[in-house]
């Protein structure tokens, strides 16, 4: 290896370690804790992977006994690697070791050392490197990246069983509340008339906004270039590159149907034929991989239906929602601001942030419920998201269908939620007795459900 290359490799190694650690917002994202395993942090463009680690290392780092020397931290993303291949992973390594040769050896009782690889898609073979470094080195590693191979399916094919992953989403409810340092330090039940009014007007401003760090605190016109630049490249990296995808024309055309239509059921049919009316010409089986694309890219999540038979279930239709609120008005030409589906979507998020299992649930008469949450203590949930429930017909409808869904053999052991913006509790009569009623503000920013 060339003689610039190894002292830029030294430098960046110096300046990693000392480095002061970045201010950051802190993440509420779950970390699996796997000894023996690379801890691969994954999710959408521009979600805060790179955050995601400074805090990794900032958390062991306040673990007694650890030092900053034995937490290397390199950013690879520099255009003076462009070319370089896993030797040059290596010769950090090795430099990192050189330089600090007491953590190349075990110390039984004592924390292990870690390495800290951000964008380590750029530096093909990488995933040989971790392997090695694993199985015959005694210390952690954690990657992150943002590319079409850093998604979940290529870690588990290219790491084969020696990872875990975690997701990492936009900023939650309260995480953008904490960014703006406005996250309330006491309990719904003590916050005063004004701060629940000016937690509730926070709200509403991330429905229409959403969580992505970069465009907190913005104005209309650049959140919404900034947000239709992480879809755009989102779709030409992670999905029409990937899979070489021939006709981007359709698949533009499906990304802006399904971030416009929130919670909407994906029909193979009806798409297909209303692509076919645009003078798309695309089958029913690619329009289907599309979508799985777009998911696998974490554009977009999706909930299938739940309960019942198997061959019933799998007949219905899956509904599709942003992985974000402020992804639903880029392509929204209603003119309006559609809350009650930024609502559903940012409850079905945190729902999955909380590390439940999802599904929806349709009753034989046609009801539906919103989601069919399984929490990971065993809790099980039926709950049924509206943006008010002040309307009569409104408010019938959506408490009829969770009281029949609820009857049911899947749903009769879930505890039954209705979550609204509304800031008075509804007149829900005799069915008060079945059912809880929460504010989306004390539900979003309740540590239990």
């Amino acid at each position: 290896m060339e003689d610039n290359l190894l002292r830029l490799l030294r430098q960046k190694l110096v300046d990693g370690i000392t480095m002061p650690l970045p201010v950051l917002t802190r993440r509420d994202t779950w970390i699996p804790r796997v000894a023996g395993k690379v801890l691969a942090v994954i999710g959408m463009r521009r979600s805060g992977k790179t955050s995601l680690l400074w805090q990794e290392l900032g958390d062991r780092l306040a673990n007694p006994g650890m030092e900053r020397s034995g937490l290397p931290w390199i950013s690879l993303e520099d255009e003076r690697l462009i070319g370089a291949g896993p030797e040059l992973l290596d010769a950090y390594l090795e430099i990192w070791f050189s330089l600090h040769p007491q953590w190349r050896q075990p110390q039984p009782g004592k924390l292990r050392p870690c390495l800290f690889l951000d964008e380590v898609q750029v530096i093909p073979g990488w995933e040989g490197f971790v392997r090695r470094v694993i199985d015959t080195e005694p210390l952690d590693v954690v990657v992150s990246g943002s590319s079409a191979q850093m998604l979940s399916a290529e870690i588990a094919t290219s790491l084969r069983g020696r990872a875990v992953e975690t997701l990492l989403w936009p900023f939650s409810f309260r995480e953008a509340l904490r960014h703006q340092r406005l996250e309330p330090s006491i309990t719904a039940e003590h916050w005063s008339s004004a701060e629940r009014s000016s937690l509730q007007h926070q709200l509403e401003r991330y429905l229409l906004e959403g969580g992505f760090p970069e465009v907190q605190g913005l104005d209309a016109r650049s959140r919404r270039s900034l947000l239709l630049s992480y879809v755009d490249s989102t779709v030409l990296r992670d999905v029409m590159e990937r899979h070489n995808i021939r006709n981007p024309l359709a698949l533009q055309w499906l990304v802006r149907q399904l971030l416009a239509h929130a919670g909407g059921a994906f029909s193979v049919n009806k798409l297909h034929q209303a692509m076919r009316s645009q003078g798309l010409a695309i089958s029913r089986e690619h329009l289907t991989e599309l979508v799985q694309h777009l998911e696998q890219a974490f554009l977009i999540t999706s909930l299938v239906a739940g309960g019942g038979s198997l061959r019933r279930t799998q007949s219905l239709p899956r509904k599709i929602y942003p992985i974000d609120p402020g992804l639903i008005p880029l392509y929204d030409r209603s003119g309006r601001a559609n809350l009650g589906h930024a609502l559903e979507t940012v409850v079905l998020m945190e729902l999955r942030r909380r590390g439940a299992e999802l599904s929806y649930l349709r009753s034989e008469s046609g009801r539906e419920v919103d989601a069919l949450a399984l929490l990971p203590d065993g809790q099980k949930l039926l709950v049924q998201v509206c943006a008010s429930l002040h309307d009569a017909d409104t408010r019938e409808r959506e408490v009829t269908s969770l009281l029949e869904l609820a009857d049911t053999p899947t749903g009769r052991s879930a505890e039954t939620v209705l979550i609204s913006l509304d800031a008075r509790p509804p007149d829900l009569g005799d069915a008060a007795r079945r059912l809880r009623w929460r504010p989306a503000i004390d539900w979003l920013l309740d540590d239990q459900t």
